[in-house]
């Protein structure tokens, strides 16, 4: 990323008066949650990624895990109360949110989902995660979070393997 710009994310966040902070790395393409943390030098467990799913209904859900964690789809539609969810596939990303895969925020979709925090983020003082644009990352507190999105928290990733 050439210059520090300002996403829709962060706009919106502004437009709230939702004080966060902005993490910015250097690439031009999607790279895993754990070389996201590691490049912006935060730990990965307070480093979110953002899943879009479609449930048996239709519906679209977005859920915002740890970036080393998977989503249980069990546990994701448990969440959302619907029979089952599967991932929403890659080229159906962009229409559908106007993001792209591994730029996508929960904050300024083309329209709002239902969104849910793995349970986990409720133990961390600020989640960081992706602003809308690859390279860049917003840092923010829950509490901040909910003057600009609606969301819920819900226990959303798989047990480990051991």
């Amino acid at each position: 990323m050439k210059k520090q710009e300002i996403t829709n994310a962060m706009r919106i966040c502004a437009q709230h008066k939702a004080a966060y902070g902005t993490h910015y790395y250097e690439t031009d393409v999607a790279v895993s949650g754990d070389e996201v943390a590691r490049m912006i030098g935060e730990d990965p467990a307070h480093v979110f990624k953002t899943l879009v799913t479609v449930g048996k209904s239709g519906k679209n859900y977005v859920f915002v895990i740890p970036v080393r964690a998977e989503l249980d789809l069990k546990k994701a539609a448990a969440a959302a109360c619907e029979k089952s969810v599967e991932m929403l596939r890659s080229k159906e990303l962009l229409p559908l949110t106007g993001y792209v895969h591994g730029g996508c925020s929960p904050i300024g979709m083309k329209k709002f989902f239902p969104t849910f925090f793995d349970l986990s983020a409720e133990g961390c003082d600020t989640v960081i995660f992706s602003a809308g644009k690859i390279g860049a990352q917003i840092e923010i507190t829950l509490a901040e979070l909910s003057k600009v999105i609606s969301f819920g928290t819900a226990e959303l990733c798989r047990e480990e393997q051991i």
